[in-house]
């Protein structure tokens, strides 16, 4: 019998042992891509920790609503639910149209954002209606026709189809489509371009206009392929059930920036858009043609697996 039940503390050892190196790592590189490898490696107190700390620091805007999304989803994960309403209530006030996706988050947090949401949505709704009327009545008719447009998309949202039979939200839809007609047709056209004036013809042949560079690709005669210096890939958020792998296409211009990137092969709807984010923030020692720096298409393959 003992023999049968003794590997167990063995991999409980190791398990904390990766924790605690990951969470290690958090500290150290204190960033939101570290917060995401935790929790996507099940190490929710410590990615918490993480992102508390991002959260109590100044961080790029841009970051608030990730920050309270991953601590929702922490929280959830260790039961927290009154303080994981919280974090979902400050979500839904940055990015009122935001619910996790069915390969982003469980049918349990994906639950607990809609609920949230059909609290939020009507009052978040009635402050678009009267941020849209103020810009109509200061006759800013293009930003109005704007904020209609988006009253008109939120009544639409699922979350809140049965508020948006009753008052007072049937009336801010009448409302909203009224006032959203008159402010798009009171915006002011653009003027018409101007007409050069013909000069009589000459003999002066007009300017060639060069071709744009070329870009180059792997396997091509003397072209020397660019040297990562910088390809870091998001973690994966969530945990990772089955392998998933995908491709991306990047054009990597003459002074090592990533010019474009596209999925052509996706991992999911959601880590897509993360590894586009990432990817324009990559740098490359540039390809180069007999020295001189050149244009570049490169193939990434993306292979994401389960955590051991």
């Amino acid at each position: 019998m003992k023999s049968q039940f003794s590997p167990w503390w063995i991999g409980a050892f190791v398990a904390t042992t990766m924790l605690t190196a990951a969470s290690v790592r958090a500290q150290e590189n204190g960033d939101l891509a570290a917060a995401r490898d935790l929790y996507a490696s099940a190490a929710y107190d410590d990615a918490l920790a993480v992102l508390n700390r991002l959260r109590s620091t100044d961080h790029p805007p841009g970051q608030s609503r990730y920050i309270e999304q991953y601590r929702a989803f922490c929280l959830l994960a260790l039961g927290r639910a009154s303080d994981a309403e919280q974090a979902i209530e400050a979500v839904v006030a940055a990015e009122p149209t935001y619910l996790p996706s069915d390969s982003d988050a469980s049918p349990r947090v994906r639950s607990a954002f809609t609920t949230v949401r059909r609290r939020m949505l009507p009052a978040i709704i009635q402050q678009q209606y009267g941020q849209a009327k103020a810009a109509f009545d200061r006759r800013d008719f293009a930003a109005a026709a704007g904020g209609f447009r988006q009253v008109l998309a939120a009544l639409a949202d699922p979350d809140v189809a049965a508020e948006a039979q009753r008052p007072p939200l049937v009336d801010l839809r009448m409302l909203a489509v009224g006032f959203e007609e008159l402010s798009s047709k009171a915006v002011a056209p653009p003027p018409p371009p101007l007409v050069p004036r013909v000069a009589a013809p000459t003999a002066v042949a007009e300017p060639s206009i060069p071709p744009p560079p070329r870009v180059y690709n792997a396997g091509e005669m003397n072209v020397t392929a660019p040297v990562p210096l910088n390809q870091a890939l998001p973690g994966f958020p969530g945990v990772v059930v089955i392998p998933r792998s995908g491709k991306m296409e990047i054009v990597i211009d003459e002074s090592g920036a990533v010019e474009s990137a596209t999925m052509i092969g996706t991992v999911t709807a959601a880590y897509d858009r993360l590894a586009l984010t990432a990817a324009k923030t990559w740098r490359f020692r540039p390809a180069t043609v007999d020295g001189t720096p050149v244009k570049f298409r490169k193939i990434v393959q993306i292979t994401i697996r389960k955590t051991s």
